[in-house]
């Protein structure tokens, strides 16, 4: 699952898990498998070459060298640098509190979070109407609104149809194989 959205393209390791659940879930093979995914995707339907992924850390600060918790060091770190091994261009773990701003967005193409907020709540300040929830790894193109279907404003006057026309828009344009 990608959040696509103008200025920020995230992806969430693990989705619709407890908090308390992740570190357990985080494996090397589930950060490399979703890495390949997500760079695959980038080069074959966004028209990137030499996708570039920031790949967070679980911890604040990444977990300063393992002083806060094992988990950047122990799996994130040497997932990266399997990714990198196969030629994949991924940097990290970054401290996720200090790479959504637009300097440090600048220097990458998405990012590969650790967990579902760390993932949303960046692309969702800034793009709420904007995100178009992409499924990556599919042999065909899947997107849809990043916020759901709105059901309880059905009827009502007040959906706001924005996010609904960027998936359609993205859908079309991904068809075509590159997007800007």
């Amino acid at each position: 699952m990608m959040i696509a959205a103008p200025m920020l393209k995230v992806v969430p390791v693990t989705i619709h898990i407890p908090l308390a659940d992740v570190p357990q879930a985080l494996t090397r093979e589930a950060i490399t498998t979703t890495g390949r995914i997500v760079a695959h995707d980038l080069a074959a339907r966004f028209g990137i070459d030499n996708p570039r992924l920031a790949v967070c850390g679980l911890n604040p600060h990444a977990g300063e060298n393992g002083t806060m918790g094992s988990e950047d060091k122990a799996v994130i770190a040497p997932a990266i640098a399997d990714l990198a091994a196969e030629g994949i261009n991924a940097t990290g773990p970054r401290p996720a509190d200090s790479m959504f701003h637009a300097a440090a967005r600048a220097g990458y193409d998405a990012a590969l979070c650790m967990y579902h907020d760390q993932a949303l709540i960046p692309v969702k300040a800034l793009a709420f109407d904007e995100a178009v929830n992409v499924t990556l790894g599919l042999p065909f193109i899947r997107t849809s609104p990043d916020h759901g279907t709105a059901l309880s404003l059905a009827g009502t006057g007040k959906a706001n149809a924005d996010s609904l026309i960027a998936a359609l828009k993205l859908a079309v344009t991904l068809t075509a194989g590159v997007v800007a």
